[in-house]
Order: C-alpha cells, then sequence, then structure tokens
C-alpha cells in the first residue's frame, strides 16, 4: 500500500512539474515576470527566492500545482515592471503561455516513449488459445493456434497492440477487421466480425475477450505460490508449494479449474484435495464471500498461484534505432491524442461509460501495479496520463487552460479584454 502511494505522489509530481514549467518557461522567455512556481498545494515545506525574485514553493498538498505571474487584475504593480504583466501581453502571447502546459504534457510523453522504443518494449505475441462457444470471434472463424496480425488493417505484434487497436473501436457499429495466420504461415487470412455499438455504455472489459478470444497461455499448474494472511486458506493451514488436485472431489488439472471451482463456491466449505513434501492430505476450508463490482458474489480463498515463464517464442521485444524511435514516440504520441479526443467525444454521447474515466484512486492503483511491472511499464503509463492531462486540460472549461483559451478567442474576436467578472 505504502508502495503504491509514493508512486501514485511520484507521477503526480512529474505531470505536475512538467506541466506547470511549460507555463513557466515560455512566460520567462516572452518577458513576464514570474511571482510564484508551485508544486502542491496549501503550507510550503520548502521554498526559495532567485535573484530575479521568483518563488519556488514544494507544497504539502501535492494534488496540483500552479504558476503565478504579475498581473495588473490581481496585484497593485509598479509602473517600472507593469510591461512585465500579464495582461499587459498581446494576445498572441498569453495563448502561448496558457498553451505552453499541456505542450510540456505531450513533449513529455514523445521523450518518454522515444527512451522506451529504444529500449525495447516487452511483449506477449497475439496468440489465440481458444475461442469461446458461440463468440463473435468463433462465429467469424477465428479458432485455435491461429496468431493475430493485424486489426482493422493495422499491423500488431503484441497482445497490448492488439487491445489498443480494438479499444479505438468501442461504441462503434460495423466491422471490426482481424488479420490471422496460422503458426508460422505467411499467409493470413481475414475475418469481419460485425459490431453493433460495441460495448457501448458498458464498463470496460478486456476487449479481445469481449469477442470471445482467449490468448494462449503455457498450463499453469494449481500450486499455491502465497498464502494471504488472514484469508480462509491460512486459517485452513495451506502453505506455499501446495498443489491442489481436487476441490469436492472434483479433479483439479490446473489453475483456471481451481478458480473456476473456488468462484462457483462464495461461502461454501470445501474439501481441498492437496499434495505436499510428506504426500498427499484433504483440508476443509471455508470460502469467504466476495461480491465483485458488477454484484455478483464469487468464493475467496486467498491464495497466488506460481506463474511460470512464458516460452521464449511467445515473447517479443519491439526495439528501434534512435532515430526510429523518435518517429514512433511522436506518432505514439499524435495516435494517443487522438484515441483520448475520440474516447471524450464517445463518452459525452454515450457510446463509452463515465465509469471508465479513471480517478486518483485507479491511477494510483495503476502505478503501483506498472511500476512493481517494471520501469518500461511505468514509462508508458506515465507517458499515457501525461497525454491524458494535456488533453483534458485542452478542453474548453473556465477552470482549464482550454476555458483561458476560449476566453483569449472570444477577446480577439470582439477587439477587447472580457471584463473581470
Amino acid at each position: 500500500m505504502l508502495a503504491t502511494v509514493l508512486y501514485f505522489l511520484l507521477t503526480l509530481a512529474i505531470l505536475i512539474a512538467v506541466h506547470e514549467f511549460g507555463h513557466f518557461w515560455v512566460a520567462r522567455k516572452l518577458g513576464v515576470k514570474v511571482l510564484t512556481f508551485s508544486i502542491g498545494f496549501g503550507r510550503a515545506l520548502w521554498q526559495r527566492v532567485d535573484a530575479s525574485g521568483t518563488r519556488y514553493v514544494l507544497a504539502a498538498i501535492p494534488l496540483g500545482g500552479y504558476v503565478r505571474m504579475l498581473d495588473e487584475r490581481e496585484d497593485k504593480v509598479p509602473p517600472d515592471v507593469a510591461h512585465q504583466a500579464f495582461n499587459r501581453q498581446p494576445i498572441w502571447s498569453r495563448a502561448l503561455i496558457i498553451l505552453a502546459g499541456p505542450m510540456a504534457n505531450f513533449l513529455l510523453a514523445v521523450l518518454v516513449y522515444w527512451i522506451v522504443f529504444v529500449a525495447g518494449v516487452p511483449g506477449l505475441k497475439p496468440a489465440i488459445g481458444d475461442t469461446l462457444v458461440n463468440s463473435p470471434a468463433q462465429r467469424a472463424g477465428l479458432f485455435a493456434g491461429q496468431e493475430i496480425v493485424a486489426v482493422d488493417g493495422r499491423v500488431v505484434r503484441s497482445r497490448s497492440e492488439v487491445n489498443m487497436a480494438l479499444l479505438r473501436r468501442v461504441g462503434d457499429s460495423g466491422e471490426i477487421v482481424i488479420d490471422a495466420r496460422f503458426n508460422s504461415s505467411d499467409v493470413a487470412d481475414q475475418y469481419r466480425i460485425p459490431v453493433q455499438r460495441w460495448l457501448a455504455g458498458e464498463e470496460l472489459q478486456p476487449p479481445q475477450r469481449a469477442l470471445g478470444i482467449v490468448y494462449w497461455e503455457p498450463d499453469w499448474p494449481a500450486v499455491v505460490d502465497q498464502v494471504q494472511p488472514g484469508e480462509p486458506a491460512a486459517m485452513a493451514g495451506l502453505q506455499s508449494g501446495d498443489l491442489i488436485l481436487a476441490i469436492d472431489g472434483e479433479t483439479i488439472s490446473n489453475w483456471q479449474d481451481a478458480v473456476d471451482a473456488i468462484s462457483a463456491r462464495p461461502g461454501a466449505t470445501i474439501m481441498l484435495a492437496l499434495r505436499r513434501a510428506a504426500g498427499t492430505l484433504e483440508k476443509p476450508v471455508t470460502l469467504a464471500s466476495h461480491e465483485r463490482e458488477d454484484g455478483k458474489r464469487i468464493g475467496r480463498i486467498g491464495i497466488s498461484v506460481q506463474v511460470p515463464e512464458m516460452p521464449a517464442h511467445m515473447q517479443v521485444t519491439l526495439r528501434y534505432g534512435w532515430l526510429n524511435a523518435l518517429a514512433r514516440a511522436v506518432s505514439e504520441t499524435v495516435e494517443m491524442v487522438a484515441f483520448t479526443l475520440e474516447s471524450i467525444k464517445k463518452m459525452l454521447v454515450g457510446l463509452v461509460s463515465t465509469d471508465n474515466l479513471s480517478g486518483p484512486v485507479t491511477i494510483a492503483k495503476i502505478a503501483g501495479a506498472s511500476a512493481s511491472s517494471g520501469l518500461v511499464s511505468y514509462l508508458q503509463f506515465l507517458a499515457l496520463i501525461s497525454i491524458s492531462l494535456g488533453v483534458i486540460n485542452l478542453l474548453p472549461i473556465p477552470v482549464l487552460d482550454g476555458g483561458q483559451l476560449a476566453l483569449l478567442g472570444v477577446e480577439a474576436v470582439s477587439g477587447r479584454p472580457l471584463p473581470e467578472r
């Protein structure tokens, strides 16, 4: 929990600092006097004043930041420095200063993606392990053993690229076109999956799963990795390394069998047949009853599985040279800006549920999870959130940069400054 909070605060600090530095840097370059550069709100934990009189502040509440500039509408400005006031600048100068914050977030995303693409993005091949019975994928003809190579004409090389391409189609009607080839064949077949307002208004799930595509996974034996303290498994005496052989007499062949059997028995007392180093044994376990977000209750035992390593032939690393990585970083940022705008539009018209808007708690969880998955995963998350912050700040809402830009537009059209109130 502490690690999650720390990564959340680190993520916020980076994004806020970059955003506010954009405003700060352009304001100074255009001759506007900056009075305060603050990361956070509230009581100052640290501060200093530079030779130009700018006060730098690190405040106690790290949920935002601000750049305070000299402004005759807010301060009594001596005549000798009035030319440095923000409100005295031409409209184009003020617009550039306001625009600089979101632009800094986009530039951060380009820089981060550049580093990521040079370092290499680890991923897994989008190989189909199964298609769900009577699912859209199965009806279209997709089958186990195929590898997805393109979605809607967009070449994909990893599962994350497949999922991103599918997420672009949420709320759409028409056809999702998937190209897939069998094993190492050079020839791909094309499959057309008809959709009607696909996943419109629903809480998003893994998009390939919504089509009925199950990615290939190695067989996971039901071997206990960790036993969570205070949970049913711990109270029943389960240990790390135990192999689950059967539940209530039903043979358990792999981890998914165990998950299905346990989930189907909320609150029930079950009999586990286990293999331990000393031999086989049986243990009764009273499961907890856990309510999911959709209201359905499932059984919970409080153990995690030993995850087998993915075979080398299923792993892929997307890596580019320095120049190609820069071009790829720019295109990725542009695509993600467009995707974010499209998602906002779909939310406004009800094609995407507003439940999918991530608040601070969700962002904190993702930050912690991505950081624990490795530096590359965390950097990708950082770039994505930076893009989202930049786009949202450009929306024409009064308290945001976009709202201020809209007011400048009105001023430019009317030919006179807007009244202060």
